[in-house]
């Protein structure tokens, strides 16, 4: 396999930091398509879908963090819109890290994808170009008045019955049945949450006594349940909207690497759930903040890393092409090659990236819907340091399991669009951003 890993790219700032928290709405209208399609369109809203940020401002660029209650940005409008929001902040696109939060009754963003389908709504361009523009604007308006930050605080707690690996029933080397985000299964729900990371952590920044801003990173799949059209930012989004609410000041939740992570062990996939798995997560962001260590914040430091993946050479671009081509069959079977054609066609550089404060703590943004093991793997990078790992990034890579993991089978190698090798890029991509 031939991978391409580009130029590290790191600034480092050792002046006095500031901080510009940005909140927009970003709540598509009734008939928007939701999740590419793949599920009902939007008919009715539970709670509003939001876009949540920060901007740092220090001696160098501007840094962008953002969490947008989205399913995925793909592509060509990852790098669109990075480039809308760096403008915004007056800095550089490789400067911004995007993230959807990845709940499924929620926008898909892939304008290239659409126009391969356009017969099938998979999204509506002009209500997500819309949103874009509002996410532009908060980030103006918060840059006005912009507030000093002079310590960080890191803290972490178990979250307690909500993550639960999907891969847990191996028979003979194969991922026999699946528990997906909710499940009935009696038998599914009683085999072992398998390998997670129970931790949800937490970095927050501060102005002396006064707390600013909130960060928190979790693992797993955001959905109690979905499908229904009901446009939702599900439990994760409730909680962090407790937290805000309760606290006064803004709470930014990012998925850390849940692509093989789900509630399926703890959720029936009945309504009553929702706020139990949300008053969970709520627990675990309460305790990680009682539990808080704050230093003096001396030094930020960014790094960037594009990497360009290849494609998993057992979907040829040729028969994707067919089966999308094919009206006789399934809108989702042919929404399914469509993406993955989407894909292979993007050719541009996936952006990896870090920002480390101090010495000590660091928070990595990886693409797609990677696996846990990778974020575990970036802890194992920084031993007695304190990593927090937001994926979901440019989700056009699909999900991104280990190599092992295509021999073994199941749902999600069959959704992988880059190659099996990837495990070795995305690992060395990791430790050297980390290094």
């Amino acid at each position: 396999m031939k991978a391409l890993l580009l130029v590290l790219l790191t600034s480092v700032s050792a002046l006095a930091v500031q901080i510009a928290p940005f909140r927009a709405d970003v709540t598509p209208p009734v008939g928007a398509p939701l999740c590419g399609g793949l599920v009902k369109p939007a008919v009715g809203v539970s709670e509003p879908l939001l876009a949540l940020g920060v901007v740092l401002l220090s001696d160098e660029k501007p840094v962008v963090l953002c969490a947008i209650d989205f399913c995925e940005i793909r592509g060509a409008d990852h790098i669109h819109w990075r480039e809308v929001l760096a403008q915004a902040a007056a800095t550089t696109p490789e400067r911004v890290a995007l993230h959807s939060l990845h709940q499924h009754n929620a926008p898909l963003v892939d304008n290239a994808v659409q126009k391969l389908l356009p017969e099938i709504g998979i999204l509506d361009a002009a209500a997500t170009e819309k949103a874009l523009q509002v996410v532009a604007e908060a980030i103006k308006a918060a840059l006005k008045t912009p507030q000093p930050v002079t310590h960080i605080s890191t803290g972490e707690a178990k979250v307690l019955e909500v993550a639960g690996n999907r891969r847990v029933q191996v028979i003979d080397g194969k991922v026999g049945k699946m528990r997906g985000s909710g499940s009935k299964d009696p038998e599914l729900r009683a085999l072992p949450e398998g390998l997670i990371d129970p931790f949800l952590k937490t970095v927050s920044f501060w102005n002396g006594d006064k707390k600013l801003a909130a960060l928190h990173y979790y693992a797993t799949h955001p959905m109690s349940y979905y499908g229904d059209g009901i446009v939702s930012h599900d439990f994760a989004g409730i909680a962090r909207e407790k937290r805000t609410k309760e606290d006064g000041v803004p709470h930014i939740y990012f998925t850390g690497c849940g692509g093989n992570i789900g509630a399926g062990k703890y959720n029936d996939g009945t309504p009553p759930m929702r706020p139990l798995l949300a008053g969970r997560i709520h627990a675990a962001m309460v305790e990680s903040e009682q539990n808080a260590k704050r230093v003096p914040l001396t030094k930020l430091a960014w790094k960037h890393a594009p990497v360009v993946l290849q494609p998993d050479p057992e979907f040829p671009e040729e028969r994707m092409l067919k089966v999308l081509q094919n009206t006789e069959t399934r809108p989702t079977t042919r929404i399914t090659a469509a993406l993955r054609l989407g894909f292979i066609r993007h050719r541009e550089p996936i952006p990896f990236t870090t920002l480390h404060f101090g010495d000590d703590v660091c928070l990595i943004h990886l693409p797609g819907e990677s696996f846990v093991e990778y974020q575990l793997f970036a802890q194992q990078q920084r031993p007695g340091g304190f990593v927090c790992t937001a994926s979901y990034g440019d989700g056009v890579t699909g999900y991104i399991p280990l190599e092992q993991s295509f021999a073994e089978g199941g749902y999600e190698p069959s959704q992988a669009y880059a190659a099996p090798e990837s495990e070795k890029v995305m690992k060395d991509t990791i430790a050297k951003l980390l290094k």
